[in-house]
């Protein structure tokens, strides 16, 4: 009996109507797409970069959590996809800490206790990646980060009543126009500050075994001053 009326509820919901009225949104779905693509940029630079390092597996899980965000959006499931959005950036965090930090990581694994909350890996950046606080100041990275996560994080735990929530029963679910926007735009905000992230901590070592059409794709928009000061190049 249960289980039937588990297999109504989720047939109600014509869940190919929802992806095919979002696909029309064209202006949300380039967003998306774009996010995706510099996300997949990055991992595979770094698969070849930094080719043999276990830490890569923090980057990948990266990449199957903003394809989940694509398609729980597509959805119009919005609350879920704060939750792979926020994946995202922790997972990005963990590579750029972890990445160098092996004996660390082999704990990570093995130690259900261990773990390293997100202030104390920005706080080693701060203290111990060259240049880090000169790159940051490039883009207001420290506060934009915080920022976005805690308002995902508020998201993510229900501490903002029916935040991104707008259907009281699973059969309702569908888009709405001013929720999808607010959910886009939280997910490219999030994607930037991954990007300037990587930027700000592990561009320096690795920049140079890139192909010049990611550099190129990787630095686009990025005024020439901030190039500089990053001590990266477009070729």
């Amino acid at each position: 009996m249960v289980q039937k009326k588990l297999h109504k509820a989720l047939s109600s919901v014509d869940w190919n109507a929802n992806v095919s009225e979002f696909l029309k949104d064209n202006a949300a779905c380039e967003t998306i797409a774009n996010c995706n693509l510099r996300l997949s940029l990055w991992s595979k630079q770094f698969e070849v970069a930094d080719a043999g390092n276990p830490a890569l597996s923090f980057t990948r899980e990266m990449q199957v959590a903003a394809n989940h965000v694509s398609a729980l959006i597509s959805l119009a499931l919005y609350k879920p996809a704060a939750s792979a959005m926020r994946t995202i950036l922790e997972t990005a965090l963990y590579y750029t800490y972890f990445r160098t930090h092996h004996t660390e990581l082999a704990t990570l694994v093995r130690e259900t206790k261990f773990f390293l909350w997100k202030s104390k890996l920005l706080e080693y950046h701060m203290t111990h990646t060259p240049s880090f606080n000169d790159f940051q100041n490039q883009f207001g990275l420290i506060g934009n980060l915080d920022s976005w996560y805690k308002h995902v994080s508020c998201i993510v735990h229900g501490q903002i009543p029916g935040g991104w929530l707008e259907h009281k029963s699973l059969r309702n679910t569908k888009h709405v126009k001013k929720t999808l926007g607010i959910v886009v735009d939280s997910f490219s905000k999030g994607e930037q500050i991954v990007h300037q992230l990587f930027l700000c901590t592990v561009a320096q070592e690795l920049w140079h075994d890139f192909e010049s059409s990611a550099k190129k794709l990787l630095t686009k928009g990025i005024p020439r001053k901030t190039r500089f000061a990053l001590r990266i190049d477009t070729a």
